[in-house]
């Protein structure tokens, strides 16, 4: 608990048997309240390692969902045991959990909504063995992204985030992509809300274990990811009228 905010810690995992232990280990547990893990139908031990390790929610999914469909699942699931400061910290090992202290601060506090672990700020991410090619799309995208959106951050694409219960109840994430895209089409929905986002500087890794989408799949991403900023500001301007920006059914009572 954080001054009487119940903390949950959401696991997006696919085969993340071999990694998922090392990431338990640094989650603060005197803070954190709920481990929630949700397995993407992984061909490894995922599910297993985790209920050894007493996980509190393990949620298998039967076929693979994609990415998008395994947080929606983490975040159901978050909002169904009432939590709320909600971490989503992936098992693989890239993003440390020892952040996560510094997030639950800065949403119990009030301060911000909403709080990215930012590998751009610094320089954690070619540090820490981010593909060139990646860096290089992911500082493109950020600045057409920050333009087309008119807001400003330093990257729109880690996948350490953090929320108060009030940003994932006031936006209809459960419309989004199941895909990677989900994530970029979360973060436009937030600010498209009026939601203030804060970010924290993150170091990370790379390496074998650790998950990481291909090239063909990067470009189908990054192609999203313009979609999605085109999209915004047209709804912004009053030109559309994307389910992604409807509100949801509590907002409308």
């Amino acid at each position: 608990m954080y001054k009487g905010k119940k903390v949950a810690v959401v696991m997006p995992a696919y085969n993340a048997a071999a990694t998922l232990e090392q990431t338990y280990k640094e989650i603060p547990l005197e803070l954190v309240d709920e481990l929630i893990l949700c397995d993407d139908a992984s061909k490894d031990d995922t599910v297993k390692v985790a209920s050894s390790l007493g996980i509190n929610h393990i949620i298998s999914h039967r076929t693979n969902k994609g990415y998008g469909g395994n947080q929606k699942s983490l975040y159901n699931k978050a909002l169904e045991i009432d939590a709320d400061i909600i971490i989503m910290l992936h098992p693989d090992y890239q993003y440390t959990p020892k952040l996560i202290p510094s997030m639950v601060n800065i949403i119990g506090e009030g301060l911000y909504e909403v709080v990215l672990g930012s590998r751009i700020l610094g320089k954690g991410a070619l540090k820490g063995g981010m593909p060139l090619y990646k860096y290089i799309a992911n500082r493109f995208l950020t600045l057409f992204q920050n333009i087309l959106i008119s807001y400003k951050l330093s990257e729109y694409h880690t996948g350490y985030r953090a929320f108060s219960k009030e940003v994932l109840e006031a936006i209809n994430f459960n419309a989004n992509s199941d895909d990677f895209v989900f994530d970029n089409q979360m973060l436009s929905q937030i600010i498209y809300a009026g939601f203030d986002i804060g970010e924290v500087t993150c170091p990370t890794k790379y390496f074998e274990e650790a998950s990481s989408i291909n090239l063909p799949r990067s470009i189908k991403y990054g192609l999203g990811v313009i979609r999605v900023s085109i999209v915004h500001r047209i709804n912004k301007l009053g030109l559309g009228s994307s389910k992604l920006y409807k509100k949801t059914l509590k907002d409308q009572i």
